[in-house]
C-alpha cells in the first residue's frame, strides 16, 4: 500500500469550497468566521512558498440571500440574476479575507469552455499563470451569471480539477460536507472510512453516492469524476470535511480525509496526454541548436524555427521536426499559423514589431512540449 502523502509535499494546490461550506442558508449570510480561518491556512501555506488557488461555490447561493429569494429551485434567468448580485459579494469577502493576512486576491471567472477549449485554454492559464508569478491568489468561480448548462449542472468539482490539471497543480483538495469516501452512505451502520485510494477503479466508483444539500449541488459521485481528471494527468486529490475551523490545517494534523493518489508524476501524465490524445495539426521545423536547447530541458523559441508547415490555431498540437525532418517531439503551439510563420527565425523581443502586440516569448512552452522517448 502507498504512504499517504502530506499536504505539505505540495508546491502547487488547488482548493475548491463549495456553497453550503461559504453561506449558513438558514441564516441567508456568508459564514464569514469560517472563510477568515481558512484564508490563515491559506496564508500560511503561502508563507511557505507554496502557490494556492482558490475555486469558490457559492455566488448564486449568496445573491439569493442577499435579495431574499424563497427557497425552491430558480429558473435559469434568475440563477444568473441572483449570481451577478452574488458574485460581487463573494469577491469582496474573499478579498478582504485574504487581505486581512497581507494576499491580494485576483477574481477570475470560467466556464469548463474556458479550460476545454484551446484558445480560451491557453488565454486562462496565462492570466492565473501571471497572477501567480505575482504571488496573488487566484479565487475562480464559474461564470454563472452567462452560463446554462453549467449552472443546471451545478458543480464545481469538476471545474476544480479541470483548473488544477490546466495549471500542473499537484494537488488538487475538495473541502466537502463530509470527511471523505466511505464504502457506503456514512449514516449507515457499519460504513467504512477509505482514507487512500491508490486507483480509482469501477469498485471506488461504485462506493460513490450522489447525496447533495440544496446548495451544493454536486455529491461524492461528481467527486470521484474529479478524481478521475486530476489523477490521470497526475494531480493528487485529497477529499476533506469543510465543516471545521482550520480545514486545511486539518488534514496536515491528521484529520480524516481521502487521498486519491495519481499513477504518475504531473509532468508524465501530462506530456502522455499531449502526446497520444491530440491529433496534430502542422509541423514545424526547428535548426540543430533548437534540438540541443529542448533535450535539454527548454522551451521553443521563434529563433529556432526555420519552417511553419499546416493550418493551425492557437493551442493547437503540432509535430516538432529536426534540420532532417525526423520527428523530435509535438507540443501545444503559442500561436496561429499565419502569425508562427511571419515570427519564425526572429527574436522573441522582435514579436511586438512583427505582430503588432506582445505574445508569449516562447513558441511552444516546455510544460506544452513532450520529446520523443519521453
Amino acid at each position: 500500500m502507498p504512504n499517504t502523502p502530506s499536504l505539505k509535499d505540495f508546491r502547487r494546490i488547488v482548493v475548491k469550497i463549495g456553497s453550503s461550506l461559504l453561506v449558513d442558508q438558514a441564516a441567508g449570510a456568508l459564514k464569514r468566521a469560517w472563510l477568515d480561518a481558512l484564508a490563515a491556512d491559506i496564508a500560511a501555506l503561502h508563507r511557505d512558498k507554496c502557490d494556492v488557488l482558490v475555486v469558490s461555490s457559492g455566488a448564486i447561493a449568496l445573491g439569493r440571500a442577499v435579495l431574499k429569494l424563497p427557497k425552491g429551485a430558480l429558473k435559469l434567468e434568475d440563477s444568473q440574476a441572483a449570481a451577478a448580485v452574488g458574485q460581487i459579494a463573494l469577491a469582496r469577502a474573499w478579498a478582504e479575507a485574504l487581505g486581512a493576512h497581507g494576499l491580494t486576491a485576483g477574481q477570475v471567472l470560467v466556464t469548463l469552455g474556458d479550460t476545454e477549449e484551446r484558445r480560451r485554454y491557453l488565454n486562462a492559464r496565462s492570466t492565473i499563470a501571471r497572477l501567480l508569478e505575482w504571488r496573488s491568489v487566484p479565487v475562480i468561480n464559474e461564470n454563472d451569471t452567462t452560463a446554462t448548462t453549467e449552472i443546471r449542472y451545478g458543480d464545481n468539482d469538476r471545474l476544480a480539477a479541470r483548473v488544477a490539471t490546466m495549471m500542473s497543480a499537484d494537488l488538487l483538495v475538495l473541502l466537502s460536507d463530509v470527511d471523505g469516501l466511505y464504502d457506503k452512505p456514512p449514516g449507515e451502520t457499519g460504513a467504512k472510512h477509505i482514507a487512500l485510494v491508490p486507483r480509482i477503479t469501477r469498485e471506488i466508483e461504485a462506493m460513490a453516492g450522489n447525496p447533495a444539500s440544496e446548495l451544493a449541488r454536486g455529491g461524492m459521485r461528481t467527486k470521484v469524476e474529479a478524481g478521475k481528471i486530476a489523477t490521470g494527468a497526475g494531480t493528487h486529490m485529497v477529499i476533506g470535511s469543510g465543516h471545521v475551523d482550520h480545514p486545511l490545517r486539518a488534514i496536515i494534523d491528521g484529520a480524516a480525509c481521502t487521498w486519491f493518489l495519481t499513477p504518475a508524476n504531473p509532468v508524465t501524465a501530462r506530456k502522455k496526454w499531449i502526446a497520444g490524445s491530440l491529433e496534430p495539426r502542422g509541423a514545424l521545423t526547428i535548426d540543430a541548436g533548437a534540438v540541443r536547447a529542448l533535450r535539454s530541458g527548454k522551451s521553443l523559441l521563434p529563433a529556432g524555427v526555420i519552417k511553419v508547415e499546416g493550418v493551425f490555431e492557437r493551442g493547437d498540437a503540432v509535430l516538432v521536426r529536426g534540420p532532417d525532418g525526423a520527428e523530435v517531439g509535438r507540443g501545444l503551439i503559442a500561436y496561429d499559423a499565419a502569425d508562427a510563420d511571419r515570427i519564425k527565425g526572429r527574436s522573441s523581443a522582435d514579436i511586438i514589431l512583427i505582430l503588432g502586440f506582445g505574445g508569449r516569448t516562447e513558441m511552444i512552452h516546455r510544460d506544452d512540449l513532450v520529446l520523443g522517448g519521453e
